[in-house]
C-alpha cells in the first residue's frame, strides 16, 4: 500500500514515516510512504502557494491551482485523495479498515488560514477531521490518519493478533493491562491475571472493557449497546 503526503513541512512527516514501525513496515515492502513538498508547484520565483482570501478576513489561502498541479503529478487510477479538515467528518477506526483496503492514499496537509474551498468540492473524495480542535497545521492529522491505517496492513504489525484486542476494534475501549512486577508500592496485579483460567482471564478484561467506556466514554458506550441490541449506527463510515 502507498500513502503520499503533500505538505508544506515535509521534513517533519519524513522523520515520523521513517522510524519505528512505519520505517520498518517501509523497510520491509509491506507500505511505500513519502511527503512531497507542496511549494515545488507555487508560482513564480517565490514558489506562492497561498493568496489572500476574497471577501476579506485575516490569514492566507492556499490556492486551488497549486493544489491541483500537485494532486495530478501523484494521481494514478487507484488513488483516493483525502484533505485533513477540521470540518471533516470524525476519524474513527471504522474508516481506518476501510482505507485500508485501498492501495493508494495521497493526504493533503492544510495550512494557513485554509485551503480553497473548490479543493474539497472538486479535488478531493473526502474530508477527515481528527478531533474537535484546531492545530497550526494539517500535518499531525494526515500522520495519525496514515498512522492508523498503516498498521492494519498485512505483515506491518509483528503479532497481527494483537489488533482484536486493541480500543475500538469491537466498538468498545481497551481495559487496563499489566506485567512485572507482580507488586508495586504495596499495589497487587489482580489475581485473576495470574490463574492462568483463559476463560476467566477473557470475562475479566470483557468486564473492565465495558466499564471503563462506560466511565470515560459514554456516547461511545451508547452507541456500542445499540449495535449489540441490532440498532443503526448513528454515523456512516
Amino acid at each position: 500500500m502507498r500513502f503520499d503526503l503533500l505538505t508544506l513541512f515535509p521534513d517533519m512527516c519524513r522523520a515520523y514515516l521513517s522510524s519505528s514501525i512505519l520505517g520498518r513496515a517501509q523497510t520491509a515492502g509491506h507500505i511505500q510512504a513519502e511527503a512531497h513538498d507542496l511549494r515545488a508547484h507555487g508560482l513564480g520565483r517565490h514558489r506562492q502557494v497561498d493568496d489572500t482570501p476574497y471577501g476579506g478576513g485575516s490569514g492566507m489561502v492556499i490556492r486551488v491551482d497549486v493544489v491541483a498541479a500537485a494532486v495530478e503529478a501523484l494521481r494514478g487510477p487507484d488513488t483516493h485523495v483525502i484533505v485533513t479538515d477540521p470540518s471533516g467528518t470524525p476519524f474513527r477506526q471504522a474508516h481506518a479498515r476501510r482505507l485500508a483496503q485501498k492501495d493508494h492514499l495521497l493526504v493533503l496537509c492544510g495550512h494557513y488560514e485554509g485551503i480553497d474551498g473548490r479543493v474539497r468540492d472538486h479535488l478531493v473524495d473526502e474530508a477527515i477531521s481528527v478531533g474537535d480542535y484546531v492545530l497550526t497545521g494539517g500535518e499531525l492529522p494526515a500522520l495519525t490518519l496514515v498512522d492508523a491505517v498503516a498498521r492494519l496492513v498485512p505483515g506491518v504489525l509483528g503479532n497481527p493478533d494483537s489488533l482484536a484486542q486493541e480500543s475500538f476494534e469491537d466498538g468498545l475501549l481497551e481495559g487496563p493491562c499489566y506485567t512485572r512486577p507482580r507488586a508495586w508500592q504495596g499495589i497487587e496485579v489482580p489475581e485473576v491475571l495470574l490463574s492462568g483460567h483463559h476463560g476467566r482471564i477473557a470475562a475479566w478484561r470483557q468486564a473492565q472493557a465495558e466499564a471503563r467506556t462506560a466511565s470515560v466514554r459514554p456516547a461511545l458506550w451508547r452507541r456500542w449497546q445499540g449495535r449489540l441490541e441490532g440498532e443503526d449506527e448513528p454515523t456512516k463510515d
